[in-house]
């Protein structure tokens, strides 16, 4: 079996996954938040798991832990390069892209061939890339998601409460906890559909924590697909031309 492992800034999500199993389809699957890391080897069998592949962009403090809670040494940490399954990564510098996003784009590729696609995962940030129908993973944006949003509002305003991201009525907000949410929700959206538009895209794959709340805010064609970042580390555990990172 393959372990996939995807440690972003707020949960570690993980599958197993026999080797060449199409994509999506896990033996068995999870997640855990930062706290209740140590909870993780339970969840794993102890024999059995011949590789694992992770992406961590949450530190090496994570890595290390992670690292003694795998139970095999053949563990690959997944990385981004210029060239993989017949994606190109045009980034300036290949190397600097987040793996996360790199193994995203992959998996959204993998899901949605020969089409324009613009890739949106929402976390604890929301990133958003383009990639082309030939398969060139052309950049992105960055910008805080949408729990960021609505805390860096309560943080620093001085009368505006926190809030939580729940489904809104239709219409303009007639009360201060909708409007913050609204006004958070409707960033995001627009974000999306601004790289949708600048990308002539015909779709965007959406991933993330948050996207539920986001896709009913979205006037353009989108996907949602749970776990996008493991889908496509499945995908590079796949591919011919994988090597260690």
């Amino acid at each position: 079996m393959v372990l996939l492992i995807d440690a972003g800034n707020t949960r570690i999500k993980w599958a197993l996954a026999r080797p060449g199993a199409a994509l999506g389809d896990w033996l068995a699957s999870g997640a855990v938040t930062h706290t209740e890391l140590n909870h993780l080897p339970a969840s794993w069998p102890q024999t059995g798991i011949t590789r694992a592949l992770v992406a961590n962009v949450a530190g090496p403090r994570l890595r290390d832990q992670l690292q003694l809670m795998i139970p095999t040494t053949a563990i690959d940490w997944f990385a981004s390069r210029a060239q993989l399954d017949g994606m190109h990564n045009r980034y300036r510098n290949p190397a600097q892209l987040g793996c996360d996003r790199f193994a995203a784009a992959l998996g959204a590729r993998a899901l949605e061939p020969g089409r324009p696609i613009i890739v949106a995962t929402c976390g604890t940030a929301t990133t958003i890339d383009a990639v082309s129908a030939q398969g060139d993973f052309l950049g992105g944006m960055i910008l805080p998601g949408l729990g960021l949003m609505a805390a860096a509002l309560a943080r620093n305003t001085a009368q505006l409460p926190q809030v939580a991201a729940r489904d809104l009525p239709a219409g303009f907000a007639d009360n201060t906890d909708d409007a913050i949410l609204s006004g958070c929700l409707a960033a995001q959206a627009g974000a999306i559909e601004r790289a949708f538009a600048l990308h002539g895209a015909a779709l965007c794959v959406l991933s993330g924590g948050a996207a539920p709340f986001i896709a009913p805010q979205l006037a353009v064609a989108h996907r949602m697909v749970d776990n996008i970042v493991l889908t496509g580390l499945q995908r590079a555990a796949n591919a011919s031309d994988f090597t260690t990172g």
